[in-house]
């Protein structure tokens, strides 16, 4: 057999002689210029004993359950959130109606920056990202009619993560529920909102150190919630690569996993409920590779670097979601084509819990029918395509296995520099992060514009705009979420309030564990914005520093 090198230059050379190949930028996302064909030549140095292994073993790179969809089908999680309390419900029971397995709650811009719903900054912005949530008073309406035992849920909330997580928690136990079968995942990840999304109230430090919190009270109280999920999909969105995503990710997650064993948690009890959420974006195999380089690198770091025994912390547990920023409102009807291969990309990537975005994304927040739509794509790709029926079908490939290689190569030596500038806090006091990601998306957007990457319907195949239904916010919701705290502040027991938030701002003074507090302010019904403000006295706010 001819070796790769013979074929090109005897076969593909004088092939290309005849029809030239295209003027077309073959680079993936990543700038990575992939070659014309790939041979067993290009994994010479490739251990499949060392580097693929089989599902559910060591280094993980075919999937973290030995069965995969085989088994268990990976978890339908649209991410739902909007108005108030009353109608995010409604949305949520019409979700799990059609079919959907798990919940994912949006909350809106307040909310994620830990002011009230009657908060003056909060005017005009009220359930219009996502739910309004000020107080356990919205908590018990928003998973009103839903067991927790039952249904996991997921909530995307960072800074005053600590506080919605008590809300839910008291909401559980009010109705009765053991909190050991009660299970979901808190997104919690701050370290992201520094590098990209930039929802953060308190400094770097103390803002870890509530993470951490949750690390440690966390496996001991609710045993099945994933206490963080580490995010890259925010960093991506913000204009990262695809190896950048993933570095950045990781590195986070090598952070706080520092940030605990140096407050003396054994890794073994809290890294197995650690879990990771990526964006999964247009280029098919670059994503598919991802996934898999990524178990690769965190079984391997995790089980050599940081010392760790119990196989489960080995395992990278993780939630995709389809590529927002993907998804432009030129042509919106295009996106469920792109969804849809988003999503296949996902399940051959190996997810364990997928949301597909609705075509409408851009527009505004999805309507029912486009939210429906969104899960129907995922229930096609389950249940007509064949995809689940065998584990990791593309193990093997020349090219995914190079890709796995090189993707995962390039991201280790963004760790590697990570670490050498003195870690994540370091790198974002720098400005390295931000400054690595401008240059990134500078050089897509100058693709897009000189048309050296085609955007279907935005830069190329133009046609008039077509109009499609849009969900509107009502700004009643403003009004309702107003009146329902000024029911809770006149019912509540002013006596308990006070004391609940002064031994959260006493856990704030000596650095103990904060989640007990957090949980008797939530039982207390004292509101969100009460609870960050507190904590404001002693941590102070975060100004980020202008990077030139």
């Amino acid at each position: 057999m001819k070796s790769k090198n013979e074929w090109m230059q005897s076969v593909y050379a004088p092939a290309t002689q005849k029809f030239p190949e295209r003027k077309y930028n073959f680079k993936n996302l990543s700038d990575m210029e992939p070659e014309p064909i790939y041979t067993a030549d290009d994994l010479k140095d490739w251990d499949a004993e060392r580097d693929l292994g089989y599902p559910g073993e060591y280094p993980y790179t075919r999937g973290v359950q030995p069965s995969v969809y085989r088994g268990k089908l990976w978890t339908m999680r649209m991410f739902a959130g909007f108005g108030s309390a009353e109608q995010t419900n409604e949305r949520f029971h019409a979700l799990l109606r059609a079919g959907q397995t798990g919940l994912s709650t949006a909350f809106d811009l307040p909310t994620l920056m830990g002011y009230d719903s009657d908060h003056p900054f909060s005017r005009g912005e009220v359930g219009k990202c996502g739910v309004a949530v000020s107080s356990l008073a919205d908590m018990e309406i928003l998973f009103q009619g839903i067991d927790p035992t039952q249904v996991t849920t997921s909530m995307t909330i960072n800074s005053p993560a600590n506080a919605i997580w008590a809300m839910y928690i008291a909401n559980a136990q009010k109705q009765g529920k053991d909190l050991g079968q009660v299970g979901g995942t808190l997104q919690n990840d701050i370290l992201k909102e520094f590098i990209a999304q930039k929802e953060f109230i308190y400094p770097p430090a103390p803002s870890v150190k509530l993470v951490i919190d949750t690390f440690e009270w966390g496996p001991r109280t609710v045993p099945k919630w994933n206490f963080i999920s580490v995010s890259g999909y925010h960093i991506r969105e913000a204009g990262a690569t695809g190896v950048q995503e993933l570095a950045f990710t990781l590195a986070d997650g090598f952070h706080y996993v520092e940030k605990a064993m140096e407050r003396g948690l054994d890794i073994d009890e809290f890294a197995p409920r650690i879990s990771f959420f990526w964006d999964i974006h247009n280029d098919f195999f670059e994503e598919i590779a991802k996934l898999r380089a990524a178990r690769r690198i965190w079984a391997r770091q995790m089980r050599h670097h940081y010392g760790a025994k119990n196989p489960k912390s080995w395992m990278l547990r993780t939630h995709s979601q389809t590529a927002g920023v993907s998804l432009p409102a030129q042509q919106p009807l295009n996106n469920i084509a792109r969804v849809a291969i988003q999503a296949l990309a996902a399940v051959l990537g190996g997810t364990q819990s997928l949301h597909t975005d609705a075509f409408d994304e851009a527009l505004a927040l999805p309507t029912e029918e486009a939210a429906t739509i969104a899960l129907r794509t995922q229930q096609i790709i389950a249940y007509e395509t064949g995809v689940a029926g065998v584990v990791d079908p593309l193990a093997g490939s020349y090219y995914v296995e190079k890709l796995t290689n090189d993707i995962e190569a390039a991201a280790m030596g963004y760790i590697e520099q990570i670490r050498a500038m003195g870690g994540v806090e370091a790198g974002i006091d720098s400005g390295f992060f931000q400054l690595e990601m401008a240059e990134a998306a500078y050089r897509y957007q100058r693709e897009v514009e000189t048309k050296n990457r085609i955007i279907v319907g935005v830069n190329d195949f133009v046609q008039d705009a077509v109009e499609v239904p849009i969900q509107l916010i009502d700004p009643q919701v403003e009004r309702v979420q107003e009146a329902r705290l000024a029911q809770v502040r006149r019912e509540r027991d002013p006596a308990r309030v006070k004391a609940a938030l002064d031994a959260l701002h006493d856990t704030a003074i000596t650095g103990a564990n904060s989640m007990p507090a957090f949980l008797e302010c939530a039982h207390a019904y004292v509101t969100l914005g009460e609870q960050m403000d507190i904590l404001k006295t002693v941590y102070g706010e975060y100004v980020e520093p202008a990077i030139v």
